[in-house]
């Protein structure tokens, strides 16, 4: 049995397609393995946001989410993330207001700032080829939040924004309004890690595509934090690309896939996930081979005590409250193993059947997110962020 992670265990799902399978069978086993994890004691399941890439289907998350909680019972689900310069503030509220109102004390939203995607691709979305400005995010954040209030956001007579005008004078975020699912801040930098410890909200920083930042960003977002209604300490999860296989060498040869993969997406011909054998086939340059090593530095590959060892390190040099495990592999049968073999080394119960596990409690209503934060928000946050 591996030793155990500190801390509770999570997924995170890219939904990855591989080369020869379909959207449909990605999609499926989305949906599976969450019943698995659900199963086998993790405590919340996400799926990521990602566009013109043909080796992730996860495009929609609300509608994605909705399946998975339909699907399963106690662990909590959601996003990692809603990328918010694709989409209307309003429209999200409405899809993931729906989604608490169905599976109430279920529910996370996790809201991202990049579009995760390319220019041409954000420009199809209808939100600009650029991402938001600080000052935009943050106004876009506290609009976001103050659609769950339990009143319309337009009575706040400090609602002065033109942009938002409603020739009604009122603009009811049904079902939204009362049923505010548990908000997280995404991000990669200190930026977004600033402003959740600043709104009080808990923050998952992606480590699994930027290393380097998590220690420097976790730390500004402890120095940053203030006690809210929804969280009186600061709580962060970190997501790490994790391949457990019962070897070693298993372990290092299905994660081949992903090698060649972070490949093709660092030079611009982004594909579908392609089989180990094709990964080995293949000759690399030096030059790639570069490449390669810096994509996957932060990869933990192994077997079961190497991984929850690794774990338990990055646990104790980061101080994460959580880890969230993403795992991409050729054939599912090789993913859902790994996560299989990881679960005896949670610490930690089944987490995802208490609504107050972690962070993931259901905010009161009194916590939503008022413009005025926003703009309180806009004062303390650099107008160029890091």
């Amino acid at each position: 049995m591996p030793s155990r992670v500190p801390v509770p265990l999570s997924v995170l799902d890219l939904c990855p397609v591989p080369t020869g399978g379909s959207t449909r069978q990605a999609l499926r086993c989305s949906v599976d393995l969450a019943r698995h994890a659900e199963q086998w004691g993790y405590t919340r399941y996400w799926v990521a946001e990602h566009h013109n890439l043909p080796g992730i289907a996860s495009s929609a998350p609300a509608v994605l989410t909705g399946q998975i909680a339909s699907a399963t019972s106690v662990i909590r689900v959601g996003s990692g993330g809603v990328m918010l310069p694709n989409h209307a503030p309003l429209t999200v509220a409405e899809q993931f207001g729906m989604l608490e109102a169905m599976y109430p004390g279920r529910i996370d939203l996790g809201i991202g700032r990049a579009p995760g995607t390319d220019r041409a691709t954000a420009r199809a979305l209808r939100r600009g080829a650029e991402g938001l400005s600080a000052a935009d995010y943050a106004s876009q954040v506290a609009e976001l939040r103050a659609y769950f209030a339990d009143r319309p956001a337009h009575d706040d007579p400090a609602h002065d924004d033109p942009a938002h005008d409603d020739p009604a004078g009122r603009i009811l975020a049904i079902p939204a309004e009362g049923n505010e699912p548990a908000v997280w801040l995404l991000g990669s930098t200190g930026y977004s890690a600033e402003m959740a410890g600043l709104l009080g909200l808990p923050f998952a920083f992606a480590y699994h595509f930027s290393a380097a930042n998590a220690r420097p960003a976790l730390s500004l977002y402890r120095r940053a934090f203030r006690p809210s209604a929804v969280l009186a300490e600061p709580y962060c999860l970190i997501s790490v690309s994790v391949l457990c296989a019962e070897d070693a060498e298993a372990a290092r040869w299905r994660h081949g896939s992903t090698r060649l993969s972070s490949l093709r997406l660092r030079a611009g011909r982004p594909s579908t996930l392609p089989s180990p054998q094709e990964a080995a086939e293949r000759a690399y340059t030096g030059a790639e081979q570069a490449v390669i090593a810096e994509a996957t530095a932060s990869h933990v590959v192994g077997d079961p005590a190497t991984v929850a060892e690794q774990l338990g390190l990055l646990v104790e040099t980061t101080g994460a409250d959580e880890l969230m495990l993403t795992t991409s592999t050729f054939e599912y049968a090789d993913r859902l193993a790994s996560y299989e073999l990881l679960a005896p080394a949670r610490s930690f119960g089944q987490a995802g059947a208490n609504p107050d596990a972690g962070a993931g409690h259901k905010p009161v209503a009194e916590t939503t997110g008022l413009p005025e934060t926003g703009r309180r928000l806009l004062r303390r946050i650099p107008s160029n962020p890091a």
